[in-house]
């Protein structure tokens, strides 16, 4: 090959990032999909643990097509804060909600006039959707006696934080009152109840439209948003669509084609039939030419839950926290990395990696980012755009030095390059111990690891290094105190 054809494949390879640019700039905007999993483990993506005995072929197609993170973190090890931190990029921790999680008929976390990603997104000519699993609070009508009457319209929900289109559930697919919601309003024509049912197919007692079956949930959200991107797609501008599944969180339901198709048990089962639902999803894109432009996000809201028994997956030889400590509920890693994957053809590397320690509140920094728009009024305060680490065309660097961990019962930790500080004696969850147990073991007030030498929290040196254990101390208190 002659030196000017070389000189030329240069400078088109050159070129390549600032063309990028340009077609964002010229308004070729991508449709984004994001896909939250609930209760699904690092571990439990094949992709993530070479020694899983649950095959997740499409996921691992997106990691095969697109960017795997390593590092990634959801803003809280339960579900309500991380789900409110992906929509405002902002800990949750910030609001009224310093521990757990929302119930049946509390109030929305997300007040009217708080920027959401939806919102930034309506706001810039996008379509918006939400479908699946809300748990952030709604509103609903009470009768003079103080009970709800379900047939009023309900307030508070997506449809009025910036999304056009809501079909979904109130909260976990445990927790009553079991309806689907259609904008506003119940599907339901007839209102029953249903009694609590035990073992890994758990639910609570409560109300139930007569047209819910909690087996028929996750077909129904694939279902509805397969019919979403097709009518969005035939219109002009891009569509974002937030799918936020109920799986493999309890009850777990895996259908008769799924059952016992792993070397697991139950959950592994309906992990397995998650992630074909998924492919579902995927393959309508690709069937129909609309994956070149769309940018899909695939992550989960915490680390696997011990509902999925751990016991006996231990026993099959697979574990859904791939050697990190803990789980839902924890502290621990194993409580809040979780699986971060991104698809974009053109724009992100097939089969690239990244060791950035990320957060899930950095889609609001990154929505804002692509549109080339500024937050303002301290919209996204604790997010920072992945951009820089996404595209090899952004001449910034990925902005977060630190990122702020927060378990079930309210206990903190920091992150900070290999170095994490918990503010707990124990998991500050779940596992053993527990806080109350750890208390009554004297262990240390607070737990200092180096996750490059210790990545499953095995040793805490935090007497060995108290200089560090003081600045990152005092790095927490100043994020907590302060607005970015």
């Amino acid at each position: 090959m002659s030196n000017y054809k070389y000189a030329s494949i240069f400078r088109a390879l050159t070129l390549l990032p600032f063309l990028i640019l340009s077609i964002i700039a010229n308004g070729q905007k991508p449709n984004i999909i994001y896909i939250l999993t609930d209760d699904l483990g690092y571990g439990d993506v094949s992709a993530y643990n070479n020694k899983s005995k649950i095959a997740t072929p499409w996921i691992d197609a997106l990691a095969k097509e697109g960017m795997l993170f390593t590092d990634a973190h959801s803003n809280s090890s339960v579900c309500t804060p991380t789900r409110y931190g992906i929509l405002t990029g902002q800990y949750a921790w910030r609001t009224s909600l310093k521990n757990g999680v929302l119930w049946s008929y509390d109030k929305p976390l997300i007040t009217p006039d708080q920027l959401t990603v939806a919102q930034l997104l309506k706001n810039n000519g996008y379509q918006t959707a939400c479908i699946g699993k809300w748990h952030l609070g709604l509103d609903w009508t009470k009768q003079t006696s103080g009970e709800i009457d379900f047939t009023k319209p309900v307030n508070g929900g997506p449809t009025q934080i910036g999304f056009d289109y809501f079909y979904g559930i109130t909260a976990s697919l445990d927790i009553p009152p079991y309806f689907y919601i259609d904008g506003n309003k119940i599907t339901a024509t007839r209102i029953d109840s249903i009694q609590e049912q035990g073992g890994q197919g758990f639910w609570r007692a409560g109300p139930i439209g007569n047209d819910f079956k909690h087996q028929d949930v996750l077909d129904t959200f694939v279902s509805k948003s397969i019919q979403y991107i097709s009518k969005a797609s035939k219109q002009k501008d891009p569509f974002f669509l937030y799918l936020a599944l109920a799986s493999p969180h309890t009850p777990i339901l895996p259908s008769s084609n799924y059952k016992s198709t792993t070397a697991t048990n139950a959950y592994g089962d309906f992990v397995k039939m998650t992630d074909a639902k998924i492919g579902e999803i995927l393959q309508y894109l690709k069937d129909n030419n609309l994956d070149k432009n769309t940018m899909i996000i695939f992550t989960s809201d915490n680390g696997c839950s011990p509902s999925a028994n751990f016991k006996e997956l231990r026993e099959k030889g697979h574990d859904p926290s791939a050697g990190f400590r803990g789980a839902k509920a924890d502290i621990y890693e194993g409580g809040h990395r979780v699986p971060f994957i991104v698809k974009w053809p053109g724009h992100v590397k097939a089969t690239s990696i990244n060791n950035a320690t990320i957060c899930l509140t950095d889609f609001m920094a990154t929505c804002s980012d692509l549109l080339n728009t500024n937050l303002q009024n301290n919209a996204g305060q604790d997010s920072y755009s992945l951009l820089p680490l996404l595209t090899p065309s952004k001449k910034t660097a990925y902005q977060r030095t630190s990122t702020v961990h927060h378990s079930i019962d309210g206990y903190f930790a920091i992150r900070k390059g290999d170095w994490k500080l918990a503010i707990c004696r124990g998991s500050g969850g779940w596992s053993a111990p527990t806080e109350n147990q750890a208390t009554k073991n004297n262990m240390p007030a607070v737990q200092l690891y180096n996750l490059k030498e210790d990545p499953s929290e095995q040793n805490n040196v935090y007497a060995k290094y108290p200089e560090m254990v003081r600045a990152l101390t005092e790095e927490l208190e100043k994020i907590k105190g302060i607005k970015k």
